[in-house]
């Protein structure tokens, strides 16, 4: 499919608008009127109908999860129902302005409370604040969380330890924080190796970060005594929430014995999310850490709902206002429309597809760790980039079929990594219809590589030198 730049439909004198005749008076804005015109905009001239054609054939030659599946491992781009969209998009909600006052505002602030008691129920938490604005603001919220609870009991702890197979935002958050980062290997069965924990542990450990199921899906089973042997030398233990969709209505991270968290309410609680946004990060903590949450704190009295701001050991601030407020009426939604048993009934569906996709693949590819999996699994494409084609080359080929790729080359301990999740709103058919391709690619490797090498052959762009467009992008037309 081709398609035409919009200025390429500029016609003189064609126009896509209608307006009233002009009742008041013209007036004269400025003797040199002339000086503020432009005449290099070349803005095309062009109908309505040119306008509606062009931006929807621009629409139909991109994918997205309303096209089809959506596998991306770590990140759970699921399909979210359309109900939770008319929800946040509801006037008497979306009319409103953080500077009225809290008397006018008592219901979306009901809202927004019913979701932080839901929130902490789902987790065994004790206090959450709504404001961080995504799962990478969540770890950041909380390592400053983790930095003035030591320094207010003036410890000084400067490191903290993050798996090997954590997600690229934990280490990050943690240096942004000021903290230096110890990196502790995995063992052979893909969980936290507890050897190199304890040599890792010591008086100058602030934190654990941790997400359970780990990036390889593997439940940590020894989870109770990593916990406890992080609290016995005095640090705290941070859930990353990136993976909650996979333990909802069976296992909780306050129970774990965590002790703050983030929600990516964008990925377990129903907004649709990619290319930057929006999102939300929500952050919860045991009650010890409750007085160090950004201000202001949602709360309830006898007679209203209200933001409290004298909170002298707060953090401060990390978000304008209160936070994404759309992301949280569909979170809130969602959590309202399936109820507790809806939501671990979600963990069960993907679940089962995702070990589902497992068996069924294999057998034709590599797959590094035996260890039961829950939400998703890692496999690898050694074996067929041996035979000609990479991960990236499996990836590409993908589109020519219509269909998305996995999260590949991550997580790094694992050599061509294909991360897949198909989530829980995936049908058996998409299933299958997924699993017949990957097949079908893996022997056309064995056949004729070069097919696989030089895909996509069926895009509007095709395969891209992308050595050269990360060193010298152009990011203009």
């Amino acid at each position: 499919m081709e398609e035409k730049l919009i200025k390429d439909y500029s016609s003189p004198g064609r126009k896509g608008y209608s307006l009233p005749p002009l009742e008041v008076e013209k007036s004269n804005l400025a003797e040199n009127l002339a000086d503020y015109l432009r005449e290099d905009l070349e803005l095309p001239e062009v109908s309505e109908v040119d306008v509606v054609r062009h931006y929807t054939a621009l629409s139909e030659m991109n994918y997205g999860v309303d096209s089809g599946i959506y596998p991306l491992g770590s990140c759970t781009m699921k399909y979210n129902p359309k109900r939770n969209e008319r929800v946040a998009r509801t006037s008497g909600l979306t009319n409103i302005h953080p500077y009225q006052p809290v008397e006018q505002l008592q219901g979306s602030l009901e809202l927004l409370y019913q979701l932080k008691l839901d929130l902490a129920e789902i987790s065994a938490m004790d206090e959450i604040t709504l404001q961080p604005a995504s799962g990478a603001h969540g770890e950041f919220t909380s390592l400053l969380i983790v930095k003035k609870y030591f320094a207010d009991r003036e410890e000084e702890r400067t490191k903290v330890i993050v798996p090997d197979s954590a997600h690229g935002t934990n280490p990050a958050s943690a240096a942004m924080a000021g903290f230096d980062v110890v990196e502790i290997a995995s063992n052979e069965r893909g969980m936290v190796d507890l050897d190199a924990l304890a040599e890792a542990l010591d008086e100058k450990t602030a934190a654990l970060m941790l997400t359970n199921p780990n990036t390889l899906g593997i439940f940590e089973e020894d989870i109770l005594k990593i916990t406890e042997m992080v609290h016995e030398v005095g640090g705290l233990v941070y859930y990353d929430g990136a993976n909650m969709n996979a333990i909802m209505g069976y296992a909780k991270p306050g129970l774990m014995d965590f002790d703050l968290m983030h929600f990516n309410l964008h990925k377990t609680f129903s907004t649709p999310h990619g290319g930057g946004g929006p999102g939300s990060g929500p952050v919860g903590v045991k009650d010890f850490l409750a007085p160090y949450l950004p201000k202001p704190l949602l709360k309830k009295d006898e007679e209203k709902y209200y933001w409290d701001y004298q909170r002298p050991k707060s953090i401060g601030k990390v978000h304008s206002f209160y936070g994404n407020y759309g992301v949280m009426l569909r979170a809130w939604s969602y959590i309202k429309t399936v109820g507790g048993s809806g939501l671990k009934e979600t963990t069960e569906n993907a679940v089962l597809n995702a070990n589902y996709l497992k068996a069924k693949l294999k057998n034709d590819f590599e797959l590094p760790y035996a260890e039961d999996s829950l939400h998703e699994f890692v496999l690898s494409g050694s074996r067929q980039k041996e035979e000609g084609a990479s991960t990236l080359n499996i990836a590409k080929r993908l589109l020519d079929y219509d269909q998305y790729a996995p999260t590949i080359y991550f997580p790094l301990v694992v050599k061509e990594a294909m991360m897949i999740e198909p989530t829980e709103t995936e049908n058996i058919g998409t299933l299958d219809h997924f699993v017949e391709t990957m097949l079908t690619i893996s022997r056309e490797i064995k056949e004729n590589p070069e097919i696989v090498k030089n895909a996509p052959h069926s895009t509007i762009v095709r395969k891209l030198n992308e050595t050269e467009a990360a060193r010298n992008p152009d990011l203009h037309w």
